[in-house]
């Protein structure tokens, strides 16, 4: 690339998009700026430590896949740990396995064979039908409608409904079906929420995966792109924009909608609060929707008492205002035809690459990032 500017790259972001970019780039020889308004690099998988705990400050992050190019990759930087996600729900004091699951069906209704199981859930799934049925209603209109065709009235209204109203700050009835298409629904007794087969967390934190995959590169903290746009776009050839696609092109469209999530953080005197890393409040009464207790990411069996105190996070989700950190796209029609007039700005962007969650208006999980930039061309 025949330039005469300072970089070739500047990295908008330094979270697992920008990080894994700009490690790409510089191990194709490119030189980059990675700059992140944040007082601190890594995005939202930043690791605070506290009493030697790796604290997910910005809600629990858990690596899984199925790709062994990516497995081996990440690994590559930093080895990963044997975690397994395997999250409760409590409801009314009353704990269930998820994802569903027979321990949980064993819970909810004292069964004890999946043949049991089965003829509960496919009783209360025809009752639901029937219901559609005589309302003159032949598929779900919205998100209350499908739960109940998959899996029925009880662990529709038990571990569904009040967690999915508090996660999306809209009613059940209000949410379009296809968020929940697929329910994992499982008649075997596991526990384990992915099905993927590589999963767990970086030993020692997701800081030092950060790390390692900035290892070299310029990086800059406490750096605004927006206070400051017309200086960052001159020190380099290309952009790579890992930030809110609509605030790019000062919201010439309006505005996207987003969620995000407020966190109460305790530093608990005792080791061990819950006896799991997630554990999820599914009742409509108790205002958050999960705590995470940190330490069981990467303390297992007996060592989690070596560390007499322990770090919880109440999480708390809301609509995104102004001056919030956006977490999630909320990914309805109106929102979909309004993120894909900036995704066709985007397009036409010659200089600039647009990656990442908020960038491309798009739910991701980790390993998907990975793999995605594994896979671009760097030039």
């Amino acid at each position: 690339m025949s330039s005469r500017k300072p970089y070739d790259y500047l990295i908008v972001g330094s979270g697992l998009f920008g990080a894994m970019f700009a490690y790409r780039a510089h191990e194709a020889g490119k030189k980059c700026l990675v700059i992140d308004k944040r007082s601190h690099l890594g995005g939202n998988v930043f690791c605070e430590s506290i009493d030697g705990i790796n604290v997910h400050k910005y809600g629990a992050h858990i690596f899984h896949t199925s790709n062994p190019e990516v497995w081996n990759f990440v690994n590559s930087i930093v080895p990963f740990n044997r975690y397994t996600n395997s999250p409760v729900a409590n409801y009314a004091g009353r704990l269930y396995n998820l994802p569903f699951n027979m321990n949980t069906f064993y819970q909810m209704w004292g069964v004890t064979t999946p043949e049991a199981a089965k003829a509960k859930i496919e009783e209360q799934r025809q009752e639901a039908l029937s219901a559609m049925r005589a309302a003159g209603v032949t598929e779900p209109r919205n998100l209350e409608e499908q739960a109940l065709l998959l899996i029925g009235r009880d662990i529709y209204e038990t571990l569904i409904k009040g967690y999915t109203e508090k996660q999306w700050g809209r009613k059940c009835t209000d949410l379009p079906a296809f968020i929940i298409k697929r329910l994992p629904v499982r008649f075997v007794f596991d526990n384990n929420y992915f099905n993927d087969k590589y999963q767990g967390i970086p030993i020692g934190g997701y800081n030092i995966l950060i790390d390692g995959l900035l290892a070299g590169v310029e990086t800059k903290v406490n750096a605004d792109f927006f206070e400051n746009r017309s200086y960052w776009e001159c020190l380099a050839d290309k952009i790579v924009f890992t930030g809110k696609i609509d605030e790019f092109y000062d919201y010439r469209f309006g505005k996207l909608n987003y969620r995000t999530v407020r966190f109460e953080q305790e530093v608990v005197d005792r080791p061990n609060y819950q006896g799991n890393a997630v554990v999820n409040y599914t009742e409509a009464s108790v205002p958050y929707t999960r705590i995470i207790e940190h330490k069981h990411f990467e303390m297992f069996g007996q060592s989690v008492y070596d560390v007499p105190t322990t770090v919880i996070s109440r999480e708390f989700s809301t609509e995104w205002q102004d001056g919030m950190e956006p977490y999630y796209p909320v990914n309805d029609e109106a929102n979909n035809r309004l993120a894909q007039k900036y995704r066709e700005l985007a397009d036409a962007e010659p200089n600039v690459i647009f990656g990442g969650r908020l960038a491309e208006y798009k739910y991701y999980d980790m390993a998907p990032i990975i793999e995605k930039v594994l896979q671009l061309d760097i030039i």
